[in-house]
């Protein structure tokens, strides 16, 4: 079901970022020979299974698994997969959370429907990037070339049906997937930087305040 959807989310969104900056992009894992590989596996092979030592990705980390001739540090290779937002820091993340929730109010995200009807944002974080998405461009055109559904984790909205915990839950950060992430929010661990230098960006983002609009009352106004 995932593979279906990349180009819709994943593809489509590293494609935009890289072409912004006149690179073109190269996904080696979409190689049709190793797609037909990945998908005969067993799988049971696939499975997660803590009792016998197997993470997630298992088989790929063994196959650069080479006692004689390692390609990895043994520490990298078998760490625990972390999505893209979180393996920057999760402070970096906690932090664009916590700017989210001051600039937007309980008042602006109860009439999120109204001014944003299409793809409403669900948090206030989602809330503030809509804000800046709209001041750079305002065309309906282009938020309807942005498709979205809900996730946590990464997974398809699909599979949020099958967990009733992941069906509840707003946030799309890996941690928030309880009894799975070592640094699950409810581990107390949310805002550790994970080895990484965090740079304090809460002075280089826009402002975001409500005001008096048109049609339904209620506006927004961004100050960069």
């Amino acid at each position: 079901m995932q593979i279906k959807k990349l180009n819709l989310y994943d593809c489509l969104r590293a494609n935009k970022a890289t072409a912004a900056w006149g690179l073109e992009l190269r996904v080696p894992f979409l190689d049709k020979a190793f797609i037909n590989t990945a998908m005969a596996i067993d799988p049971e092979h696939k499975m997660v299974k803590p009792d016998e030592g197997r993470i997630e990705k298992w088989v790929l980390r063994k196959a650069f698994d080479d006692e004689e001739n390692p390609y990895l540090p043994k520490h990298i290779l078998y760490r625990q997969k972390e999505q893209m937002s979180d393996g920057v820091g999760y402070n970096w993340n906690d932090t664009l959370k916590a700017h989210g929730a001051k600039q937007v109010t309980d008042q602006m995200m109860e009439n999120a429907a109204k001014v944003f009807p299409d793809n409403t944002p669900t948090t206030k974080e989602g809330y503030y990037y809509r804000t800046i998405f709209e001041r750079l461009f305002p065309k309906s055109a282009a938020r309807l070339s942005v498709p979205w559904e809900p996730t946590v984790a990464c997974c398809t909205a699909k599979a949020i049906e099958w967990n009733p915990e992941w069906k509840n839950n707003l946030d799309p950060s890996g941690r928030a997937a309880s009894g799975v992430h070592h640094s699950t929010y409810d581990n107390g661990s949310g805002n550790d930087t994970n080895g990484v230098a965090q740079p304090d960006i809460t002075n280089s983002v826009p402002q975001v305040k409500v005001t008096n609009g048109t049609g339904n009352g209620t506006g927004v106004e961004i100050k960069a």
